[in-house]
């Protein structure tokens, strides 16, 4: 049986709000979407996750997003990408 969490909320921060706590980091985010897991690997071999136009991989372990896709695109920069339990669970 899989026990990975089968759902994320991505935050998409600006860099300076990366020390804050998931609350304050929902406040100050530019965009959020809740991913769900795709059953794939993606090419960094961690799990993919897709929802509300974002495509990610994400170690389930250490809630770290080791690829990003927003829209398509890459991230840009002075932007970040965190992990938070989906604010609707």
């Amino acid at each position: 049986m899989d026990t990975r969490p089968q759902r994320f909320e991505i935050l998409i921060v600006p860099g300076p709000a990366e020390g804050r706590d998931a609350a304050h980091l929902a406040e100050v985010a530019i965009r959020s979407a809740v991913v769900e897991a795709t059953g794939e690997t993606g090419a960094s071999g961690y799990p993919r996750y897709a929802g509300d136009g974002m495509v990610a991989d994400i170690d389930p372990e250490t809630r770290t997003v080791e690829a990003l896709l927003v829209d398509g695109a890459e991230l840009d920069y002075g932007l970040s990408a965190r992990v938070a339990e989906p604010r609707d669970a």
